[in-house]
């Protein structure tokens, strides 16, 4: 049993039922509880061991703000938008000041690993994902580093800007600060700016490697990590193949909103609190639900989700197209008539019921 004293601030205004659901299972982004830049391995110490079935409440930070690049400092990167030191967060301030990072590390910041009993390398971890709540009514987009589809125009270069968290009739937008424009200027909730509807989802979320390294976080693998998938958004459900016993599950690069893809580089990066519930599908019991399975995969809005995870995008897609017609082909369909069922958009689980 952790002791609440600390969580003091985050559980006042809860009732007493949800107060001790959170001093139980909850999970801070302390600098205790986090990686940057790299993912935990099977050596790590977990920081929550849970039961199989149980749920948890686990907050992430976005590096946007915190990086090398913008200064490592991020009271002085956000002031310069207008917000002060009692608008930021205070994981957001510690991690830079008291974590350091190689320059071959990724830049995301991992919360975790939380411990399953009972899971076994084999079995499928099933998370579901509860609820994602806003950490911050603000967050960044950014390019930089060369990297995005318009690297080579007049957009050349490192940029970044604030966005905003703006209600529009009565739902929650992103809009874009302009440069000079203080974050608390009365004009920006007015929709007076390019803005877009938010669909909060977690970037990162996987279970430890079998290894000893501490792998880097920006390419996805085989046990998750960085898939980023939009989709994955309040009630869906992502399957992750348990690479070790307890699982030592993992979450990460928080967004707001992201289109089909990073284009610029980034999404909308912002802190998430998520609620998420792990339970372990026995390898015996995934086998005969799923069949074939050679990496995560994913079920939101009545739909199966194959994933295909490469570093080439055309052997991605091939991945993917492969795991669907092998899904297809689990329920006594022929490869020639599952490889064409791909085709059909509209083609939908209507329910995917599990017993565990």
């Amino acid at each position: 049993m952790k002791d609440t004293k600390a969580f003091g601030p985050l559980l006042q205004g809860l009732g007493p039922d949800e107060a001790a659901r959170l001093s139980d299972r909850y999970v801070p982004a302390s600098v205790q509880n986090t990686f940057w830049g790299v993912l935990p391995s099977r050596s790590d110490r977990p920081v929550l061991t849970i039961e199989s079935g149980e749920s948890i409440v686990i907050d992430t930070v976005s590096h946007e703000g915190i990086m090398p690049d913008q200064g490592s400092d991020p009271i002085t990167y956000f002031g310069a938008y207008g917000l002060d030191r009692s608008e930021l967060l205070d994981d957001t301030v510690a991690i830079p000041a008291c974590k350091t990072r190689n320059m071959t590390d990724g830049s995301h910041v991992i919360t975790g690993p939380i411990e399953v009993v009972g899971a076994h390398p084999g079995d499928l971890l099933m998370v579901t994902v509860e609820k994602l709540e806003r950490r911050a009514p603000y967050g960044v987009i950014s390019t930089r580093h060369g990297r995005g589809v318009m690297t080579d125009t007049a957009l050349e270069g490192d940029y970044g800007t604030l966005c905003k968290v703006i209600s529009v009739h009565g739902e929650a937008y992103g809009q874009l600060v302009p440069e000079g424009m203080d974050f608390h200027d009365q004009a920006l909730d007015n929709c007076s700016y390019p803005s877009f509807p938010l669909h909060p989802f977690i970037g990162i979320m996987g279970v430890a490697p079998d290894t000893d390294a501490h792998l880097c976080s920006i390419p996805p693998y085989d046990f998750g990590g960085n898939i980023d998938v939009n989709d994955m958004t309040e009630g869906s459900v992502l399957f992750l193949p348990i690479q070790v016993e307890g699982a030592k599950f993992f979450v990460g690069d928080p967004h707001y909103a992201q289109g089909d893809g990073e284009v610029s580089l980034t999404a909308l990066e912002a802190p998430l609190r998520a609620t998420l519930t792990l339970s372990v599908i026995p390898q015996q019991q995934a086998d005969a639900l799923f069949g074939e399975r050679k990496g995560p995969f994913g079920y939101a809005h009545g739909r199966l989700l194959a994933l295909g995870l490469h570093e080439d995008l055309d052997e991605a897609l091939r991945r993917s197209v492969d795991y669907s017609s092998a899904c297809f082909r689990h329920y006594s369909i022929s490869p020639q008539r599952s490889f064409t069922c791909i085709c059909l958009r509209q083609l939908t689980l209507t329910s995917l019921k599990l017993s565990i």
